[in-house]
């Protein structure tokens, strides 16, 4: 579920965002009811048993206790979900306090991704965050302090004005807090971000970048933790199972302004404009935008480019598949990768290595 609203936007941001109001997010939220009410009409909606929910946004934790409880209850009056489901809140720092957490637990969320970013004052400030360093400690142990049962941390390395020095004494803060996973994402310039349009100075040289991830890996392992996909790092039993859908190309609903959704061969996006969205929501239609049914050959790239980006990989037959769809470049890139090391076969899988995840976006270029 895309829950959009935002106190204030991130230079860095593209997700689908607007202004926070407290009007705007009531009215909103019954909109998105109504979106759920009317995706329980579906046929297939009786076949159907959640068993991972997740909200992001934009700000979810914006969220009052209330609207948690009325929203995660009504989707469970619509549809059937797992005992033991696994539902996620993204949640600021700012936001966090031990009664709104506890709240939120009570209302059926047992996982909380806190987006951290970073815990240097100077470089927050720079990213629009709300919070300090400070503020994002306090916001982990509340969540500890609330029972919420899984809390991950999120993290953004390439930033201006970031060394390596500064990211390694970030990176060994949080993890002596003892996260059950965190996720560490190397800064992109998407589209529709204000510093893609506006340009941003201080960006550091890629030989920084790559130092910074391999910090990032190395100390993740030897505090114990698994590097199972190219971005994201748990302890042993708290993957994150929504994800997990992403990657393993498994059907999930997207609900909210903007929102994707994967269904059977078919891939679809709501409407971005929160107002239109709600519009149509609220006359019982449901806020669809576009949709695209995918070809074989689509679903083949697909499975191999998600799959690949976990430590689980693929079928090594899924690939031979792919390459047998060619007879251009792809063999020999596959070969170079295994002879450099990125990329790895056992066990009828193949997988890429600690390097080859951070080179992948190229592979991926050539698996399309």
């Amino acid at each position: 579920m895309h829950v959009p609203f935002c106190v204030e936007r991130c230079g860095y941001c593209s997700f689908n965002t607007a202004p926070y109001t407290a009007d705007g997010q009531s009215r909103f939220l019954a909109a998105l009811l109504a979106e759920w009410d009317r995706l329980a009409t579906s046929p297939w909606a009786g076949r159907v048993t959640l068993d991972t929910v997740f909200l992001g946004g934009g700000t979810p934790s914006l969220l009052t206790v209330d609207q948690m409880q009325a929203l995660l209850g009504r989707i469970g009056e619509r549809f059937a979900i797992e005992d033991g489901a696994e539902i996620t809140v993204e949640c600021n720092p700012d936001d966090a306090t031990v009664e709104r957490l506890a709240g939120y637990r009570k209302a059926g969320v047992g996982r909380l991704s806190l987006g951290v970013q970073s815990l240097d004052d100077r470089i927050l400030a720079r990213l629009d965050r709300r919070h300090s360093a400070r503020q994002a400690r306090v916001a982990f142990e509340a969540a500890r302090a609330a029972g919420i049962g899984s809390v991950s941390v999120d993290l953004i390395y390439g930033l201006p004005g970031l060394d390596l020095a500064t990211w390694g004494a970030t990176v060994r803060e949080v993890l002596a807090w003892g996260p059950d996973h965190f996720s560490a994402y190397g800064l992109t310039l998407d589209e529709g971000s204000l510093w893609h349009a506006r340009g941003v100075g201080g960006m550091p040289p890629e030989e920084t970048v790559t130092a910074q991830y391999w910090a990032l890996a190395r100390a993740a392992a030897e505090a114990g933790y698994e590097h199972y996909e190219i971005s994201s790092y748990a302890r042993p039993g708290h993957r994150s199972r929504h994800n997990q859908r992403y990657w393993r190309r498994e059907e999930y609903l997207g609900t909210g302004p903007g929102a994707c959704g994967f269904l059977g061969s078919v891939r679809y996006a709501n409407v971005k404009p929160v107002e239109r969205y709600t519009r149509l929501a609220e006359t019982g239609r449901l806020p669809l935008d576009s949709h695209e049914v995918l070809t074989p050959r689509q679903a083949l790239a697909e499975r191999l480019m998600l799959g690949l980006r976990t430590s689980d990989g693929v079928p090594a037959h899924h690939l031979a598949e792919r390459c047998a769809l060619e007879r251009g470049r792809l063999p020999e890139t596959l070969d170079a990768w295994r002879q450099r090391g990125l990329l790895v076969e056992d066990h009828g899988r193949v997988r890429l290595t600690e390097a080859g995840f951070l080179l992948s976006d190229a592979l991926f270029t050539d698996l399309l």
